[in-house]
């Protein structure tokens, strides 16, 4: 129903706008060019001023011709195309030629796009992307330009803000809704507008702040990568609200200083932050160029208990712990079957993880990497804990599975810092409940797990199936494993640090596995396994013990 109403909402505000743009005022030059945090590759230019494009790991041979006349290379590409922040690239080589040949393309996108309205160059997400790319690479695209061209150009920006407004309150909540807003509240100080415009989108975008950034500072996706994805627009934003002498959103500065201690909480030892609903590779550069910023500096939380996850943290391990459920179905279109998952990193390195979401790969994959098997934690009848909508029209929401999660975090007498949570994920379908149990030593040395399935008292729930769990723990590719019995390994770092994975009683597998968040793409690696009958054998312990 909500998203028969979206289609229908959109599809009347962009009537609307068919019918009014021809009586857009368009002012006759902006005012500054918002800086871009993201990073630059010089290679990109050099490709592009020879006829190919590099994108979402692909290459498009243009051989002169528009890229919107050929065929795409794939999906992800068509949308980096679209959203044109490859125009950052162009600030390596700031020469008229770069600027004349990203003149060309975009003249050639409005050309082809600019009055179509749908399809992928029209979704709320990539318009708002290149709402602020254009806005922030204009010295770019303008350089050396002619009057007409800056005309026309001015003319595309006004449309995109006047498309963003009509579809912001249709668009998928979440990321994709406050990139609209940031995009709306960016053109608002870049471009000439009334006090009163200016007002309107900074408190529409305090809405979405104070909406979607939960008090401990967690992004309601419960995606940790979706708060370094804000902040590399939100600081932008602030400091050119600053810098033009406006007055600052109420909530844009505290929203962001309550953003950072999150960042942190989810920051690999090294320094790559874990793989949890969505979150993909992250690239060093780009995560400093947001930390540079952060004024909050301190230790990371315990816990993060609105957006619901655990760390614990002695010596040089860390563990993170996913203790939650999708806030809501519209929020589960991106969310993983991961509940009760977690990432073990030591030192530099990162030893347990999740399997990630590939960044440039097809539907088949990104559902492959949604699926409970592709975190480490345990799936019961090769059956995810969350199940998702295969249908077209509403999206791949989650359409069953995890609904209430019970936590308890506490230190035991000898100094152990635990989690203990159980999921009923399986309680509709099987009649059990999944109890894990993470502890970590005061020393940072050991880590104890233990998984148990239930069934809770009552007769209203009773088992079902064949009662085959596999707890899965997913080894980083850095890691070479080695088999030591058949109920140990050995994982072992690049520099030498090694820890024993260990399941008393229990025979360990070690098999296949696939990497999806890998910055080259999809690759290999390697994946313990402990396959048990929970009506033989309810609950298994495993431990990973560092060796000196």
């Amino acid at each position: 129903m909500r998203e028969a109403w979206r289609r229908m909402s959109r599809r009347a505000a962009l009537t609307r706008l068919r019918l009014t743009r021809h009586t857009m005022r368009v002012p006759e030059r902006l005012i500054v060019a918002p800086t871009d945090l993201r990073s630059v590759d010089p290679f990109f230019v050099e490709e592009l001023l020879n006829g190919r494009i590099l994108l979402a790991g692909r290459v498009l041979e243009t051989q002169g011709a528009s890229p919107f006349s050929l065929e795409l290379p794939s999906l992800a590409f068509a949308a980096r195309l679209h959203n044109f922040r490859w125009l950052r690239h162009l600030r390596a080589e700031k020469s008229d030629q770069a600027s004349a040949m990203a003149r060309s393309i975009l003249t050639d996108w409005i050309a082809v796009h600019g009055r179509r309205l749908h399809g992928l160059a029209w979704s709320p997400d990539i318009a708002a992307q290149r709402l602020v790319a254009l806005l922030s690479h204009s010295p770019v695209l303008l350089q050396g330009t002619d009057s007409g061209f800056y005309r026309r150009f001015m003319r595309m920006l006004v449309f995109h803000v006047r498309f963003l407004r009509r579809i912001v309150a249709s668009s998928p909540d979440g990321v994709t809704r406050f990139r609209v807003r940031i995009a709306l509240a960016m053109a608002s100080v870049a471009m000439p507008s009334s006090s009163l415009t200016l007002k309107r989108a900074g408190q529409a975008l305090d809405r979405e702040i104070d909406r979607q950034i939960l008090q401990d500072g967690g992004h309601i996706s419960r995606n940790p990568r979706a708060s370094l994805e804000l902040l590399l627009d939100l600081l932008p934003l602030r400091q050119t609200y600053v810098n033009l002498g406006h007055d600052v959103p109420v909530r844009l500065i505290p929203g962001i200083d309550r953003m950072y201690p999150a960042l942190r909480f989810f920051r690999h030892q090294d320094g790559d932050l874990a793989l949890f609903n969505g979150a993909t590779s992250t690239l060093a550069n780009e995560l400093m160029s947001v930390l540079r910023y952060d004024e909050t500096a301190g230790q990371a939380f315990k816990a993060l208990p609105h957006t619901k996850y655990h760390r614990l943290a002695a010596g040089q391990a860390v563990v993170i712990v996913d203790a939650g459920a999708a806030a809501s179905t519209d929020l589960s279109r991106t969310a993983h079957a991961g509940c009760l998952s977690f990432e073990m990193s030591s030192g530099k390195t990162r030893f347990i993880i999740n399997s990630g979401a590939p960044e440039f790969a097809g539907d088949r994959f990104m559902q492959a990497a949604r699926a409970t098997a592709a975190h480490s934690t345990v799936t019961l009848n090769d059956t995810s804990s969350c199940q998702f909508s295969k249908s077209k029209s509403l999206g791949p929401i989650m359409v069953g599975g995890v609904k209430k999660v019970i936590v308890e975090r506490a230190e035991t007498e000898d100094g152990r810092d635990y989690v203990r949570a159980a999921h009923d994920g399986y309680l509709s379908a099987f009649g059990y409940v999944h109890e894990r149990e993470i502890s970590l030593n005061a020393s940072g040395t050991i880590v104890a797990g233990r998984d148990r399935f239930f069934t809770p008292e009552g007769k209203k729930h009773q088992p079902k199936g064949e009662g085959i769990a596999s707890a899965r723990f997913h080894i980083h590719p850095s890691i070479s494993l080695l088999q030591t019995e058949t109920d140990a390994a050995l994982l072992i770092a690049p520099d030498g640090e090694t820890w024993v994975f260990s399941s008393p009683g229990n025979e360990v597998l070690v098999a296949e596995d696939i990497f999806f968040a890998d910055p080259s793409g999809m690759r290999s690696s390697d994946q313990l396994e402990i396959v048990f009958k929970i009506t033989e054998k309810p609950e298994i312990r495993w431990f990973l013990s560092h060796r000196p």
